[in-house]
Protein backbone atom coordinates (compact mmCIF):
# COMPACT_ATOMS: atom_id res chain seq x y z
CA UNK A 1 0.00 0.00 0.00
CA UNK A 2 1.48 3.30 -1.08
CA UNK A 3 1.04 6.09 1.61
CA UNK A 4 0.31 9.65 0.49
CA UNK A 5 3.68 10.74 1.41
CA UNK A 6 5.07 8.46 -0.72
CA UNK A 7 2.81 9.79 -3.39
CA UNK A 8 3.51 13.44 -3.22
CA UNK A 9 7.37 12.97 -3.30
CA UNK A 10 6.61 10.53 -6.61
CA UNK A 11 4.62 13.75 -8.23
CA UNK A 12 7.32 16.24 -6.72
CA UNK A 13 9.72 13.54 -8.15
CA UNK A 14 8.46 13.61 -11.53
CA UNK A 15 7.89 17.27 -11.40
CA UNK A 16 11.80 17.54 -10.51
CA UNK A 17 13.17 15.25 -13.30
CA UNK A 18 10.92 17.28 -15.89
CA UNK A 19 12.38 20.59 -14.42
CA UNK A 20 15.75 19.34 -14.85
CA UNK A 21 15.18 18.39 -18.25
CA UNK A 22 13.84 21.44 -19.23
CA UNK A 23 17.15 22.57 -18.36
CA UNK A 24 15.81 25.23 -15.28
CA UNK A 25 18.32 25.45 -12.24
CA UNK A 26 17.29 23.76 -9.16
CA UNK A 27 18.22 24.95 -5.67
CA UNK A 28 21.88 22.67 -4.76
CA UNK A 29 19.81 20.99 -1.94
CA UNK A 30 16.92 18.90 -3.27
CA UNK A 31 18.29 16.07 -4.99
CA UNK A 32 19.88 15.16 -1.42
CA UNK A 33 16.84 16.14 0.55
CA UNK A 34 14.55 14.17 -1.68
CA UNK A 35 16.93 10.90 -1.29
CA UNK A 36 16.31 11.64 2.50
CA UNK A 37 12.78 11.96 2.34
CA UNK A 38 12.19 9.18 0.92
CA UNK A 39 14.63 6.89 3.05
CA UNK A 40 12.24 8.51 5.66
CA UNK A 41 9.38 7.42 3.69
CA UNK A 42 10.78 3.68 3.66
CA UNK A 43 11.68 3.59 7.37
CA UNK A 44 8.71 4.58 8.45
CA UNK A 45 6.77 2.01 6.11
CA UNK A 46 9.27 -1.01 7.51
CA UNK A 47 7.96 0.03 11.53
CA UNK A 48 5.21 2.62 11.44
CA UNK A 49 4.88 2.33 15.45
CA UNK A 50 8.41 3.56 16.06
CA UNK A 51 7.99 6.78 17.48
CA UNK A 52 11.34 8.18 15.80
CA UNK A 53 10.09 6.64 12.46
CA UNK A 54 6.77 8.60 13.26
CA UNK A 55 8.85 11.83 13.77
CA UNK A 56 10.78 11.36 10.66
CA UNK A 57 7.93 10.79 8.45
CA UNK A 58 6.39 14.47 9.76
CA UNK A 59 9.36 15.71 9.36
CA UNK A 60 9.47 14.54 5.94
CA UNK A 61 6.45 15.70 5.28
CA UNK A 62 7.12 19.36 5.95
CA UNK A 63 10.42 19.05 3.66
CA UNK A 64 8.27 17.52 1.29
CA UNK A 65 5.62 20.75 1.28
CA UNK A 66 8.72 23.04 1.48
CA UNK A 67 10.09 21.42 -1.68
CA UNK A 68 6.48 21.45 -3.15
CA UNK A 69 6.35 25.86 -3.07
CA UNK A 70 10.22 25.84 -4.31
CA UNK A 71 9.25 23.64 -7.98
CA UNK A 72 5.83 25.22 -8.37
CA UNK A 73 7.62 28.31 -8.25
CA UNK A 74 10.11 27.23 -10.87
CA UNK A 75 7.22 25.58 -12.81
CA UNK A 76 5.39 28.84 -13.00
CA UNK A 77 8.07 29.72 -15.36
CA UNK A 78 6.29 26.89 -17.75
CA UNK A 79 2.86 28.64 -17.80
CA UNK A 80 -0.52 27.93 -16.07
CA UNK A 81 -1.25 25.10 -17.72
CA UNK A 82 1.94 23.38 -16.81
CA UNK A 83 1.80 24.38 -13.41
CA UNK A 84 -2.36 23.41 -12.86
CA UNK A 85 -1.30 19.91 -14.28
CA UNK A 86 0.82 19.48 -11.30
CA UNK A 87 -1.28 20.96 -9.04
CA UNK A 88 -3.83 18.67 -10.39
CA UNK A 89 -1.98 15.10 -9.08
CA UNK A 90 -0.96 16.91 -5.69
CA UNK A 91 -4.31 17.23 -5.45
CA UNK A 92 -5.39 13.93 -6.57
CA UNK A 93 -2.66 12.50 -4.18
CA UNK A 94 -4.62 14.52 -1.31
CA UNK A 95 -7.50 12.46 -1.99
CA UNK A 96 -5.66 9.50 -1.29
CA UNK A 97 -5.43 8.73 -4.62
CA UNK A 98 -2.31 6.55 -6.51
CA UNK A 99 -1.05 8.39 -9.28
CA UNK A 100 2.25 6.79 -9.88
CA UNK A 101 3.66 3.47 -8.58
CA UNK A 102 6.16 3.74 -5.86
CA UNK A 103 9.22 0.97 -7.11
CA UNK A 104 10.18 -0.55 -4.51
CA UNK A 105 13.48 0.03 -2.73
CA UNK A 106 16.09 -2.18 -2.73
CA UNK A 107 18.49 -0.83 0.32
CA UNK A 108 18.61 -3.02 3.29
CA UNK A 109 19.77 -2.92 6.63
CA UNK A 110 21.74 -5.04 7.58
CA UNK A 111 20.81 -7.17 11.42
CA UNK A 112 24.29 -8.04 12.27
CA UNK A 113 26.03 -4.42 13.18
CA UNK A 114 29.11 -4.26 14.60
CA UNK A 115 28.78 -3.31 18.44
CA UNK A 116 28.60 0.46 18.97
CA UNK A 117 28.14 1.48 15.00
CA UNK A 118 25.08 1.75 12.57
CA UNK A 119 25.24 0.16 9.56
CA UNK A 120 23.46 1.22 6.40
CA UNK A 121 23.56 -0.77 3.41
CA UNK A 122 23.39 0.97 -0.19
CA UNK A 123 22.02 -1.03 -3.76
CA UNK A 124 22.75 1.62 -6.04
CA UNK A 125 21.48 1.74 -9.92
CA UNK A 126 24.46 1.90 -11.28
CA UNK A 127 28.52 1.23 -10.45
CA UNK A 128 30.05 4.28 -9.30
CA UNK A 129 33.51 5.96 -8.77
CA UNK A 130 34.84 4.26 -6.08
CA UNK A 131 37.03 6.56 -4.72
CA UNK A 132 34.14 9.07 -4.88
CA UNK A 133 32.58 7.00 -1.99
CA UNK A 134 35.43 6.34 -0.36
CA UNK A 135 36.35 9.89 0.00
CA UNK A 136 33.03 10.50 1.74
CA UNK A 137 33.23 7.52 3.55
CA UNK A 138 36.88 8.89 5.12
CA UNK A 139 35.97 12.35 5.13
CA UNK A 140 33.05 11.11 7.70
CA UNK A 141 34.70 8.65 9.59
CA UNK A 142 32.55 5.90 7.99
CA UNK A 143 34.10 2.44 7.59
CA UNK A 144 33.24 0.96 4.01
CA UNK A 145 32.55 -2.34 2.37
CA UNK A 146 32.03 -2.94 -1.00
CA UNK A 147 29.65 -5.95 -1.65
CA UNK A 148 29.97 -5.72 -5.42
CA UNK A 149 30.24 -3.21 -7.30
CA UNK A 150 26.72 -1.73 -7.15
CA UNK A 151 26.18 -2.85 -3.33
CA UNK A 152 27.96 -0.85 -0.55
CA UNK A 153 28.11 -1.01 3.29
CA UNK A 154 29.04 1.69 5.30
CA UNK A 155 29.41 1.52 9.34
CA UNK A 156 29.88 4.17 11.42
CA UNK A 157 27.99 6.38 14.01
CA UNK A 158 25.08 7.51 13.71
CA UNK A 159 25.35 10.89 12.60
CA UNK A 160 28.13 10.00 10.91
CA UNK A 161 26.60 7.41 8.86
CA UNK A 162 23.05 10.18 8.36
CA UNK A 163 26.00 12.77 6.84
CA UNK A 164 27.46 10.67 4.74
CA UNK A 165 24.66 8.69 2.77
CA UNK A 166 23.17 12.66 2.61
CA UNK A 167 26.39 13.42 0.83
CA UNK A 168 26.00 10.11 -1.45
CA UNK A 169 22.27 10.19 -1.76
CA UNK A 170 22.92 11.57 -5.13
CA UNK A 171 24.68 8.31 -6.39
CA UNK A 172 21.58 6.26 -5.67
CA UNK A 173 18.48 8.76 -6.14
CA UNK A 174 16.72 6.85 -8.92
CA UNK A 175 16.09 8.57 -11.95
Amino acid sequence: MSLPSEQNWLVLHHLLTDLNKKGYDIPEGINPEMGLIRSSISSYKRDPSHPELINGLAKAEMSLNNIQGTLLTIAEEEGDEYVDHWLDLLKQVMRGEEVFEFAKSRSRFLVNTPPGLTTGRINLKVPLAEERVQEIAEWNGLIIEFDDDVTVQLHGDKSDLQMGLKEMGSFFLEE
